[in-house]
């Protein structure tokens, strides 16, 4: 899986090794922080969770060696993000329902807080990931960093700076210093 480099760290063309973290953490997200509304809302709040954890995962694990290294060892499961929300120890007892909770990344779910919250990090991050080749671009962060007022509303919970901010608190300064020297954090 080639990774490309561009004045910046190298970050992964192909996401697929990360699917099942993306995928699981942005579920944890979602489920953390449902959206406001109907089948509509919860799509667009999906997708504004997702992106972000898309962004989040990319800076997190720039490299394939990152990301086949979190694939073998696990990113380490949803147990304190439950724990600091309130929600540990529901449905622990049957592990094929929260087996995918496995694959939630607290690092990349704290990133993904900061990012849906903070426009201004938001930008930077995607900036980043744009400066160093990646795979996506700007524009496939619209949702993101430029969210409009039917975003908004739909992700009204997954948005609220107080709601998020103990999560987001988790490794903001990490995420921060990250962006501060431009260079990508080892898994």
């Amino acid at each position: 899986m080639p990774a490309t480099r561009s004045n910046g760290p190298p970050v992964l063309e192909d996401l697929s090794d990360l699917s099942p973290l993306i995928a699981a953490t942005t579920q944890w997200l979602t489920g953390a922080y449902p959206a406001a509304g109907g089948a509509l809302a919860s799509v667009l709040c999906e997708m504004q969770a997702r992106q972000a954890v898309t962004a989040a995962a990319w800076l997190r694990y720039p490299t394939p060696v990152d990301a086949a290294l979190v694939g073998m060892a696990g990113p380490g499961g949803s147990a304190r993000l439950d724990w600091i929300t309130g929600a540990d120890g529901g449905g622990a007892a049957d592990p094929e329902t929260y087996a995918w909770r496995t694959w939630v990344d607290e690092v990349v779910a704290s990133w993904a807080a900061c990012l849906l919250t903070d426009p201004e990090l938001a930008g930077r991050a995607v900036a980043a990931l744009a400066g160093a080749g990646a795979a996506g671009t700007p524009v496939e962060f619209r949702r993101l960093i430029a969210p409009d007022d039917t975003d908004r509303t739909a992700a009204a919970l997954l948005r609220h700076p107080d709601l998020l901010a103990p999560v987001a608190a988790l490794h903001r300064a990490q995420l921060r210093d990250l962006l501060e020297r431009g260079s990508a954090l080892a898994a």
